[in-house]
């Protein structure tokens, strides 16, 4: 499982001092975004190479609170992969303790640059492969 870290900041928080929910979905993104560059596969080089990758679905269960000044490790893991969508699963835990905070999944698809589907197997087989390592 890829991990990547984040200290939670204050503009993170809600009324009742508490992360507000719609941020752990944020990072998400920035652990994927961080998996897939540590796989030399960042979006700006997949876009480079025509290929874009929307979010199909997210889901996020909350465990536990978050508050201001912790730092939380995300973990992601590559669960599911074809030649046109594929799923990751998040972990995200508080780092010092390792207490479970949140868990969740998002799925997405390749596209082309005009919105068409695009079979990465087909269109990018060493793409396509370099995922494939990642499930492994």
């Amino acid at each position: 499982m890829n991990k990547w870290a984040h200290k939670t900041q204050y503009y993170e928080t809600d009324q009742m001092g508490i992360i507000h929910h719609s941020n752990y979905i944020r990072w998400f993104e920035e652990a994927r975004v961080d998996m897939l560059e540590q796989l030399e596969l960042g979006y700006a080089d997949m876009e480079a190479a025509g290929i874009v990758i929307p979010v199909l679905a997210v889901s996020c269960e909350y465990k536990k609170m978050t508050r201001f000044g912790e730092t939380v490790e995300i973990g992601v893991r590559l669960t599911g992969l074809s030649s046109v969508k594929f799923s990751l699963e998040y972990e995200i835990r508080e780092q010092q303790t390792g207490e479970l905070r949140c868990v969740g999944e998002s799925r997405h698809c390749f596209l082309n640059q005009e919105g068409k589907p695009l079979n990465l197997k087909k269109s990018d087989p060493e793409i396509y492969e370099t995922l494939q390592n990642e499930m492994k």
